[in-house]
């Protein structure tokens, strides 16, 4: 296998990586007046979505059953047709029509699948929760009695799915949260596998702007590394309460009912995760930083820094980075804080240990980043090494981080290798 002489990868997709999938938005509100048939329910009218959420299988047959797998591979890539309102196909959705059901959430798969993402920090996790969420969902149609707008039920399914496997899986971790920066570059470092890694995720069908006139941040602030990483130090409870109400915009008295908990619940894990959110992520936001400089200007930082690791040019980095810059490389765990430590690191390892580097630009995380290709010439083959995401502060580079694997670069839409 390629490697880099300077760091040994894991020799396979780990789990806990990220892979394969997109992003989010299109958040059509669909308003539902009347609900899914006759309910023989005494206390029907005390249900809300949190209750509607709590599904489990309906017991239509086995043809119900047996449209689950196809409707689950169906939503997962996306596949929907046009066809009647919406409206119509939530009626027939509720009479066990998997290609409705496909067509009422397909306008809501991406920023679902994103939200997933906030919550867990890994795009693999993600993928699971919205596969497990969307399945619920199917299975517990015929109890969703049109209470609340389907969005609004379709993330109280989801939320509480997130919640479910944050509690088995435990939190994302970076370099930073393991221990101190290393002043010098550590040679033939491996990476630890039994270590759940927050992953990037990839720019590609994340709009711009917000999924509602109340929410506080935008789409892409809401995925940047800053606020996704300090997500994960939040409680699950209040990692919910924080992105349904400030990146979703759903008021305290909607999440209290859709997490079956009171408004002074909600209220309180919200001060909580304010007080965190305030003291880990910096202000400006990425996004703020990168329109103030523009998109000249971040180009030529993106094409730069590749131009130094493919050139070996040490000053040319130092050129581009602040002071105190952090380069960090997940799953290795040792990372580099301040201009001195990150170029030790960047002259004994990238620039010397490395044959040969090349790059292709992309976006991760609603940040500029870099596609890294090793190769064993100049003239041979490249192989994606690793997506490596820039943090902006200013005109310069404050923080390098270089999530290593070549599982990444599927989702991303790139090319596994570079004749």
């Amino acid at each position: 296998m390629l490697s880099c002489r300077g760091c040994r990868p894991s020799g396979r997709h780990d789990r806990q990586w990220p892979g394969r999938k997109r992003r989010v938005r299109g958040a059509s509100r669909v308003e539902v007046p009347t609900s899914c048939g006759p309910r023989a329910r005494s206390n029907s009218a005390s249900r809300g979505p949190a209750d509607e959420a709590r599904a489990g299988p309906v017991g239509r047959g086995d043809s119900r059953r047996a449209a689950e797998s196809s409707l689950v591979s169906d939503f997962v890539s996306g596949a929907a047709a046009d066809s009647t309102t919406e409206v119509d196909d939530l009626a027939l959705a509720c009479d066990g029509d998997d290609a409705a059901f496909t067509r009422l959430v397909a306008p809501l798969r991406r920023e679902l699948h994103a939200h997933c993402y906030r919550m867990l920090g890994s795009v693999h996790d993600a993928d699971d929760a919205l596969q497990d969420a969307l399945l619920r969902a199917w299975r517990g149609l015929a109890r969703f009695e049109g209470r609340s707008s389907l969005r609004t039920w379709l993330y109280t399914v989801a939320t509480r799915t997130c919640l479910d496997i944050a509690k088995s899986r435990g939190r994302r971790a970076m370099p930073v949260d393991l221990g101190p920066s290393s002043d010098r570059a550590v040679v033939d470092a491996a990476p630890l596998t039994d270590v759940a890694w927050l992953g990037p995720y990839p720019d590609a069908g994340l709009a711009p702007g917000t999924t509602g006139p109340d929410a506080r941040y935008e789409q892409r602030e809401a995925v940047e590394l800053a606020f996704v990483a300090a997500m994960q130090h939040l409680s699950g409870n209040q990692r919910a309460a924080l992105l349904l109400f400030e990146v979703l915009g759903f008021s305290v008295a909607e999440i209290a009912t859709m997490m079956g908990t009171s408004t002074t619940s909600v209220n309180s894990a919200l001060a909580r995760a304010r007080r965190m959110i305030a003291d880990k992520v910096p202000s400006p936001t990425q996004q703020q930083t990168l329109r103030a400089a523009g998109d000249a200007r971040v180009r030529e930082v993106v094409t730069g820094f590749a131009a130094a690791l493919e050139r070996g040019d040490a000053d040319a980095l130092v050129a581009l980075v602040t002071e105190d810059v952090t380069w960090s490389m997940p799953p290795l765990p040792h990372w580099y804080r301040g201009i001195e430590a990150a170029i030790d690191f960047a002259l004994q390892i990238p620039m010397t240990r490395c044959p040969s580097w090349r790059h292709l630009a992309t976006s991760a995380n609603g940040q500029p980043g870099v596609a890294c290709y090793l190769g064993q010439d100049d003239a041979g083959p490249h192989h994606g090494w690793s997506i490596t995401v820039l943090t902006l502060r200013g005109h310069h580079i404050a923080e390098i981080t270089s999530f290593i694997g070549p599982g990444h670069f599927a989702r991303f839409d790139l090319p596994a290798s570079l004749p």
